[in-house]
C-alpha cells in the first residue's frame, strides 16, 4: 500500500488540526498502517524534489506542496532520501510506505524500478507518449461527439435573470 501526501497522512494513526488551517480544529483517526501521526502546520512546503528511493536505490524526481509535519516511529524507514534528509516512512515489514512527494511515477525509469523492486512485471512504458496518446483520444472522441461550437456559445451567454 502506497499513501501519497493526503494518503500519507491518512495512512498514519492521526491526523491533527490543532489551528483549523485545513477545517474546524481538532484530531481524526488515520487508518493506522503506519506508526505515524501528522500535524497540520502553517507553512507550506512547496519544492521541486530529486530525491533516492531508499529501497532501491534509484534516482526520483517530483515536488512537494503539503501543510503536514508527520512524525512517527515508521519514519525511521523512510521512503526516500532528499540531500540526505530522510522522506516518507515504511512499515516494519516494507508492505506499506508513504511520501509527500508528487509525481514520482512519471518518470518511466523510476517507475519500472520500483515495480522490479517489488517484483512485479515492469515492462516498459513511455508515460508521456501514453498521456499525448490518450488525449489525443479523448479530443477526437469530444469534436465527434459534441458540438464544440455550440457548446462554447452557450456558456458565453448569460444565463437570463443571474447576478453578472
Amino acid at each position: 500500500v502506497l499513501g501519497l501526501c493526503g494518503g500519507y497522512q491518512m495512512l498514519g494513526r492521526t491526523i491533527a488540526d490543532p489551528n483549523g488551517i485545513e477545517g474546524p480544529a481538532g484530531t481524526t483517526s488515520g487508518l493506522g498502517l503506519l506508526d505515524v501521526e501528522t500535524t497540520m502546520i502553517r507553512d507550506k512546503t512547496l519544492t521541486q524534489v530529486q530525491a533516492k528511493h531508499v529501497a532501491s536505490n534509484c534516482d526520483v524526481t517530483g515536488y512537494e506542496i503539503h501543510i503536514g509535519r508527520t512524525d512517527g516511529p515508521d519514519r525511521a524507514r523512510p521512503m526516500l532520501e532528499i540531500n540526505g534528509r530522510p522522506e516518507g516512512a515504511m512499515s516494519v515489514n516494507g508492505r506499506i510506505m508513504g511520501s509527500y512527494v508528487h509525481g514520482i511515477f512519471s518518470s518511466d525509469d523510476f517507475r519500472t524500478c520500483f515495480l522490479e523492486g517489488l517484483g512485479a512485471d515492469a515492462r516498459p512504458s513511455f508515460y508521456d507518449k501514453s498521456i499525448d496518446t490518450i488525449l489525443d483520444m479523448l479530443a477526437e472522441h469530444l469534436e465527434t461527439h459534441i458540438d464544440i461550437d455550440g457548446l462554447l456559445t452557450v456558456t458565453r451567454n448569460p444565463v437570463p435573470g443571474a447576478s453578472t
